[in-house]
């Protein structure tokens, strides 16, 4: 088994497609449309930080000469949850999740585990804690194994058998090359999992050479996996862009409404200690301002929230649009 693992030092990317990139083409054409918007531009200009981050984890895993699959995109969807995974790698020892961050500014985690981010807009200092990338990580990994224990999954049956824990690792790889990324006072079971991009390759090497040996998968056994995430698990997410970018053209107070409506996360997030998603999510919140309810039963008719956030949230995310209307 070790042999034919030490015989294969390929970089082999199974999917390669990024959601980003489609975003951009979209927003291109969008801003020959409308050549002055400032909105277009800043929207535009965000997607392609991310992708260039992407893009930069591409690079370091391409050249990598250790042996492993690459998947890249990855929707996973079971009940009513959904995760979208940056990258997931699968090598000899471990398969992670890797949740990609493309931050300007510097990234400091305390000693709570809070991920803070410090920069300047406009002349202004700016400090401000972010949702961890880590639990967001970690979440992807949390869903994919409900799915993987499913007892109505056939697929549960045809997986090796393997410790689900030990072989699945959530990952942060921090890629905005002037970041200063400090985690000095971090707890150590943040600290082991996030690093920079520059970083990742040998964070990998030094991952598989303390794995034991006589368990390390074959390429055959890397293959078999990559496959079944991509057949079994991977979902086919049909993106309206049209829809989904209309609030960058159509004014009409949502500027107003999309501030007081982040303003309302954040409150509830801090309040009852939750991630922001399970309040509302970024895509949730831009179709929000697309449909621009004007009630609850015409938010629950649009069906852009699952009933669990409708049912504790709906209510007040009608008022803030209707008051922030007046």
């Amino acid at each position: 088994m070790l042999n034919n693992f030490k015989r294969f030092e390929e970089t082999i990317f199974y999917k390669n497609h990024s959601e980003l990139e489609d975003r951009i083409k979209y927003l291109k054409k969008l801003l020959i449309k409308y050549p002055g918007n400032e909105k277009i531009k800043s929207t535009l200009k965000f997607c392609e930080i991310g992708l260039q981050g992407e893009k930069e984890i591409r690079y370091e895993l391409k050249n990598c000469n250790i042996g492993m699959y690459v998947l890249h995109d990855i929707n996973l969807e079971f009940e009513n949850s959904k995760s979208q995974i940056d990258y997931i790698i699968i090598t000899a020892g471990y398969i992670y999740f890797v949740e990609c961050k493309n931050l300007i500014g510097n990234i400091t985690v305390d000693e709570n585990g809070q991920f803070i981010r410090e920069y300047t807009y406009d002349d202004k200092f700016i400090r401000e804690s972010i949702y961890s990338p880590l639990a967001q990580a970690q979440k992807h990994i949390d869903l994919f194994k409900k799915i993987w224990k499913n007892k109505h999954n056939k697929l549960r049956y045809n997986i090796l058998n393997i410790d689900f824990d030990k072989i699945y690792k959530p990952l942060v790889v921090m890629t905005y090359p002037k970041n200063i990324l400090n985690l000095k006072y971090a707890p150590s079971d943040i600290k082991k999992y996030v690093v920079r991009s520059d970083e990742l390759v040998n964070y990998i090497k030094k991952d598989i050479s303390n794995y034991n040996k006589d368990e390390l998968f074959t390429q055959k056994m890397m293959c078999k996996n990559a496959y079944n995430l991509m057949a079994y698990y991977n979902r086919n997410i049909i993106i309206n862009y049209e829809e989904l970018f209309n609030y960058l053209i159509n004014d009409n107070n949502r500027e107003e409404i999309k501030k007081n409506l982040l303003y309302f996360r954040e409150k509830k997030h801090l309040e009852r200690n939750i991630p922001s998603e399970y309040i509302f999510d970024d895509v949730e919140l831009n179709l929000i301002l697309v449909k621009m309810p004007k009630s609850y039963e015409e938010l629950e008719k649009e069906n852009i929230l699952k009933p669990i956030k409708l049912k504790l949230h709906g209510r007040e995310i009608i008022d803030i649009i209707n008051s922030s209307r007046e």
